[in-house]
């Protein structure tokens, strides 16, 4: 498993918001800023079915919806990499399940370029029906009347922090805040946030890029806040701690990656635990490495799937919504080493088998995990703006 949502890559990558042209010497574009620019590109269009959509199943149940979305022909989704959460198996399952190949675009795109896309897409054949964002531009997409509510059949089993009440999106699956450790290099792994103050540790310790504009770099700064007196409230002490990490040499300004972990560039990873474990897998061994969720300041995140309003195949759109929602897909999220969001209900229901569950730490170590609102994360994301630059970036 490879991080391709959140590595970097040719052109824009979906760990970077943007980071040529509009957002000026500090790098970062803020909400208000991208909210201007989404509205310079909007348009106006309908959707691409005649007649009002469904805003849950009809009287025809999956039967009339499968019906509709294999009329369409295809499915258009927007940055959904198939490495990513076991993406790659969403899809294949869901083409061979019901014989719609898929489209996928922008697997490297951040959340931002994703919002761009369904506005600047638009008319295009390559007009996404669905995409993968953070709540907050989940929620900018929905100010900005780019998602049709829709609410899949297994609704009322998703938590209430991971949805919209009027069901222009959801998140399917969530993750934490890890250490992953290539012990090949590094004998004592760390177990919590002061640990990575070792001087064994110099030059040693990486996130995944800059926590202005990729969600798992900007969840180890808040994760770091948590377990130094800051709270969703205050990121500010997470700041100041990898100011200290730096200032002690131990954090280092480098990429995350399979390859660079493996190689001992950077042999301590925080990010989240379903990358970490995917590389755990992925290395099989060679070199040896250790997942751990810090014993303290333990945070956690989702992505967020929705019906984009102009989707070109709006029954798939739904349809896709239907499979990652259903236990089939919750599923598939837990084999990817991520946390499906129905995780508490298929486990009422006896659904996850044993050696699914294993893959994962142990539900302890879970039991503190912290999940922002989105005007936490708007909050937070100003302060890193203000003061992530001058106090650590240098």
């Amino acid at each position: 498993m490879s991080n391709n949502k959140v590595r970097p890559a040719a052109g824009l990558s979906r760990r970077e918001l943007l980071q040529r042209g509009s957002l000026g010497t500090a790098g970062v574009l803020s909400l208000g800023a991208l909210v201007t620019l989404l509205d310079a590109c909007s348009g106006s269009g309908s959707s691409a079915a005649s007649g009002p959509l469904p805003a849950a199943l009809g009287d025809g149940g999956m039967a009339e919806l499968v019906k509709k979305a294999k009329s369409e022909g295809r499915l258009n989704v927007l940055g959904v990499p198939p490495d990513w959460a076991n993406y790659g198996q969403q899809i294949s399952t869901y083409t061979s399940k019901y014989g719609i190949p898929i489209s996928s675009e922008g697997a490297d795109d951040s959340s931002a370029e994703e919002v761009q896309a369904i506005k600047s897409l638009k008319g295009q054949a390559r007009e996404p029906d669905t995409f993968d964002v953070s709540p907050t531009y989940a929620l900018l997409a929905q100010r900005q009347n780019l998602l049709d509510p829709y609410k899949v059949a297994t609704w009322d089993t998703i938590p209430d922090n991971m949805k919209d009440p009027a069901g222009h999106w959801a998140g399917p699956y969530w993750g934490a805040i890890s250490f992953g450790t290539n012990t090949n290099v590094v004998k004592e792994p760390p177990k919590d946030w002061d640990d990575l103050k070792n001087p064994a540790y110099k030059g040693m310790i990486a996130i995944d890029g800059d926590p202005r504009s990729a969600g798992d770099a900007f969840g180890a700064v808040f994760a770091a806040a948590l377990a130094h007196g800051g709270s969703l409230d205050n990121i500010e002490p997470g700041i100041e701690f990898f100011a200290e990490l730096k200032k002690l040499g131990n954090f280092i300004p480098a990429g995350v990656s399979p390859a660079n972990i493996a190689k001992g560039a950077t042999p301590i990873a925080v990010e989240w635990d379903y990358l970490n474990l995917g590389y755990k897998k992925e290395f099989k061994g060679n070199p040896g490495f250790e997942v751990t969720i810090p014993a303290t300041g333990v945070f956690g995140n989702f992505y967020c799937d929705g019906p984009t309003k102009n989707a070109p195949h709006p029954y798939n759109s739904r349809l896709w919504l239907e499979h990652l929602f259903s236990d089939e897909g919750q599923l598939t999220y837990l084999g990817g080493f991520s946390h499906p969001a129905r995780y508490q209900d298929l486990v009422k229901r006896n659904k996850i088998p044993a050696a699914l569950a294993a893959q994962l730490p142990p539900a302890s170590a879970y039991e503190s995990v912290q999940f922002p609102t989105v005007a936490q994360t708007d909050a937070a994301n100003k302060v890193l703006a203000e003061q992530w630059g001058p106090k650590v970036r240098g």
